[in-house]
Order: structure tokens, then sequence, then C-alpha cells
């Protein structure tokens, strides 16, 4: 059975792994794992975050606060006709 292939064309891509790989002599596929790794430990710490991030990280902590069967229809605000009071 093969592995699964990646295929990047990028010419700056190509000649920064063969020139790691000279370096290192690590394999091209494993350079790119590591670099993969790296970089994505790198947007998980908080050095590297965006901004978005930051957003998504108070709504998840917000949302464990709220009590259970806890709903955001607001009917205390809307008449019998669902017309606001």
């Amino acid at each position: 059975m093969s592995e699964p292939q990646l295929s990047i064309r990028s010419s700056k891509a190509r000649d920064l792994a063969h020139a790691l790989a000279r370096r290192t002599g690590q394999p091209i596929n494993r350079l790119v794992e590591l670099a993969l790794e790296h970089y994505d430990q790198e947007l998980r710490s908080d050095k590297t975050r965006y901004p978005m991030d930051a957003v998504w990280d108070l709504a998840a902590e917000d949302r464990r606060n709220i009590p259970a069967g806890a709903t955001s229809a607001h009917d205390e605000f809307y008449d019998e006709n669902g017309l606001p009071m």
C-alpha cells in the first residue's frame, strides 16, 4: 500500500525543501511534517494568535456559564402576538 501523496507546486518550496534536506540529512517528507507540526503549534500558542481566535475563546467560555435549558428566545420582550412590548 502506498503512502498518500501531497503535491505542492512551488519552486520556492521545492528549493527550500531540497536545501534543508541536504543540510539536515532528513527526507523531504519528514521536513514537511516537522514544518507543519511547528506551524500548528505556533498557531495554537498565544504568541501568534489571530484576533478571531480570541473571539471564539470568549464565546466558548461564555457558553460554559449558560445554565442547562436556557434559551435565547427572549419571550419576555414580546406579547402573545409576537410583537415587542
